[in-house]
């Protein structure tokens, strides 16, 4: 085993639109530049300072499209503008992970890489931030790509599922057995009472030769493009490499590409109050809430009679919300969505639908 301290670097995928939140996110300025649970932080913020606290800010990197690379430099003026990688297309985050992956494999091929979106909520950030370091330590001894995984609360279609093996590669860390992405609700009924699956966390440790043997493996048109043009990465030329290489990469997620494929995947379960915020459901649950279970962002909203609903309310403008149960209500200067929690997962057809009879103006 290498004993020798592993040199660490994280990468915060920002890159998404968040539609799931819209109308509050919207494509000029996404969720992850938002303080959604109105704790004086954006998301992409909190992420950043999670890892700061024990990363340097030099091996911290930015992956998100071009059109937000000033909102990075506004919202994280720590950041070296050098570490801000921008895509310029959204491929999903298999390309994405390709991009930082072969970018720094061009600097130093020991590079143990932390993946991770900028939309998570952690209550608890010490306990994942030793999990993190317990996951950069496997991933330096054994050639692995490890994910943290969450215990489920509920049946949820919008993450993945991991069943683990029952007896532990190392004491808590598990191979995994079974990794599902996405599944339908009947079969995401199943695992959750199975007690067998966990939650992916969607955060991936490996080292960088790891990740590459499994993009050539699993996903070699990725490999080859990105491959072929490494040598210029990390110069004045590597802009338009990406530019070249973009084109070329399907629109296709890493849970697919690779992790439901690859027979070194190892997952660590994790409890740290963990969030992906990928919802207004989800945010419901990490906000404050009144004596009737409703979580008001906004400082002029009056509720008669209304229950567990998440509302959201510019602070300039009276809101009054009467008889509304398990609800969802978002009021922006254009916009003003009412649409029941049951219904969230259906925001994004919703959006598909603005976008098609009224064009982008509410986009």
């Amino acid at each position: 085993m290498n004993n020798n301290k592993p040199h660490h670097a994280v990468a915060i995928m920002a890159g998404g639109i968040g539609s799931r939140f819209w109308p509050k996110s919207r494509t000029a300025l996404p969720k992850q530049f938002l303080d959604i649970l109105n704790q004086g932080q954006t998301l992409i913020q909190s992420t950043f300072t999670r890892f700061n606290s024990y990363i340097a800010v030099q091996n911290i990197y930015i992956i998100t499209s071009l059109e937000y690379k000033h909102l990075v430099q506004q919202q994280l003026p720590l950041l070296p503008v050098e570490n801000i990688l921008c895509e310029p297309a959204r491929k999903n985050t298999a390309p994405c992970i390709a991009y930082i992956t072969y970018k720094l494999m061009a600097q130093n091929p020991n590079i143990i890489l932390t993946c991770a979106p900028a939309d998570h909520f952690i209550v608890d950030t010490q306990a994942f931030e030793a999990l993190n370091k317990k996951a950069v330590d496997f991933a330096h001894s054994i050639a692995s790509i490890v994910t943290i995984g969450i215990k489920p609360t509920h049946p949820n279609t919008g993450y993945g599922y991991i069943q683990q093996q029952t007896k532990e590669a190392v004491p808590g860390i598990y191979q995994v057995k079974l990794f599902t992405e996405k599944p339908d609700l009947d079969l995401a009924k199943t695992f959750v009472d199975s007690g067998e699956f966990l939650w992916n966390g969607g955060i991936f440790t490996f080292k960088l030769k790891t990740m590459v043997q499994a993009f050539e493996q699993f996903l070699p048109e990725v490999h080859d493009v990105f491959f072929a043009d490494m040598q210029y990465f990390n110069t004045p030329l590597e802009n338009a490499a990406i530019q070249k290489i973009y084109p070329q990469c399907t629109n296709l997620s890493i849970d697919f590409g690779i992790m439901e494929k690859v027979k070194n995947a190892y997952v660590i379960p994790g409890s740290f109050g963990w969030s992906d915020l990928g919802t207004w459901a989800s945010a419901y649950d990490n906000l404050e809430k009144d004596y009737y279970e409703n979580a008001v962002v906004g400082n002029n909203v009056i509720i008669y009679d209304a229950t567990k609903n998440v509302i959201q309310a510019p602070n300039n403008k009276l809101v009054l919300i009467q008889g509304l149960q398990n609800y969802i209500v978002v009021d922006t200067p254009d916009v003003l969505l009412i649409c029941e929690k049951s219904k969230e997962q259906e925001i994004k057809a919703y959006v598909a639908e603005v976008k098609r009879s009224k064009g982008d103006k509410f986009l």
